[in-house]
């Protein structure tokens, strides 16, 4: 079997656990495509699924090692192989979307998990996009954006947030986008209204209220974010970090869900849906120019453990993302599968 190189990982633990080798190269199954990889995106699940904290993730990805040894989700790249069943794909094709261990010069993924790349997108572009965009899409349909709210979002220079403040401006929203001192700019520059910076000011001191909150992480307690919206408005909680070892930070949401059939505001939680559909409504808001992938330089394929190291700060501003590239890439591989797999 052809071999490509991959970062792997055979234990949890720190990005040090995270090494690049030559594996073997893996093969489309029914509904299936393989992908040369152009280029992969992190997210805070990437930083989850190394640690294997909270522990309760283990009981689905792998008790004592991860079961995939490869890592990463987030993909963008070419179609080389389609498996049995696969319609919306061909050869040739430049796609993105969520792929098995996307951190490699190949992966396999789902056709239901792909869109075509927009041209207007690089690839790096393209593959900071699927599980952010997709998560912060999904929030802005859950709130219900309208022309004319005041929306706040917190963690607007964050993977999500980025897009979560980009799509809410696309519906005619006034948005404030809540950041560090250092990311100020970068708020502004992805069309918020306002920026506040949570080191100085305080969004819930009482002199505003807003008609939506989406809040895209942190530990905010939701009688403190409910202070801060309108009678009746909405909050919707997007993920959320917390310190919880065992299992995940889902109180807040809990706590939201519970509360809301009792007040006058309404308290939602997030969560993602990998498909499609959601990734052609991306594709047609960048295609139009609504929104874009803000991110940093990207890493190189060895480098992926800076790059997972990095975001692990705190300090990056929108996305983070290894562009895979090899010698192979610069040539004609003639090696790479260029048909169906019966």
């Amino acid at each position: 079997m052809t071999t490509m190189k991959a970062i792997v990982q055979d234990r949890y633990g720190s990005a040090d656990a995270l090494a690049i080798r030559d594996i073997d190269r893996p093969t489309a199954g029914d509904g299936e495509v393989l992908l040369q990889v152009h280029a992969a995106g992190l997210s805070r699940g990437t930083i989850h699924l190394m640690t294997g904290e909270p522990y309760l993730l283990r009981l689905g990805f792998g008790l004592r090692r991860p079961r995939n040894a490869v890592p990463g989700n987030d993909v963008a790249g070419t179609v080389v192989a389609v498996g049995p069943k696969v319609t919306r794909f061909a050869v040739g094709d430049e796609v993105f979307g969520i792929a098995r261990g996307s951190l490699a010069e190949y992966a396999v993924a789902r056709e239901d998990k792909l869109a075509h790349k927009p041209a207007s997108l690089s690839f790096e572009q393209a593959a900071a996009m699927p599980v952010s965009g997709l998560t912060a899409l999904r929030a802005i349909d859950a709130a219900r954006v309208q022309a004319g709210q005041r929306v706040l979002v917190i963690g607007a220079s964050g993977g999500v947030g980025t897009y979560a403040t980009q799509l809410a401006v696309a519906r005619g929203a006034t948005v404030t986008g809540v950041a560090s001192t250092a990311k100020i700019q970068l708020v502004r520059d992805l069309g918020a209204a306002d920026a506040l910076d949570y080191t100085h000011e305080d969004f819930a001191e009482g002199s505003r209220t807003f008609d939506i909150i989406l809040d895209t992480g942190g530990m905010t307690p939701v009688d403190r974010l409910r202070r801060a919206l309108t009678r009746t408005g909405t909050l919707a909680i997007v993920g959320g970090e917390s310190d919880a070892r065992w299992s995940p930070g889902m109180g807040r949401q809990l706590h939201a869900i519970l509360l809301s059939p009792f007040v006058s505001q309404r308290l939602t939680m997030v969560t993602n849906k990998e498909h499609y559909s959601g990734l052609e409504r991306l594709a047609a808001l960048a295609t139009d120019g609504a929104i874009t992938s803000f991110m940093e330089q990207p890493y190189s394929l060895a480098d992926a453990a800076d790059a997972v190291r990095h975001l692990a700060t705190g300090k990056a501003r929108g996305k983070v993302v290894v562009s895979v590239l090899t010698a192979r890439r610069n040539q004609a591989d003639t090696s790479a599968p260029s048909e169906r797999v019966d």
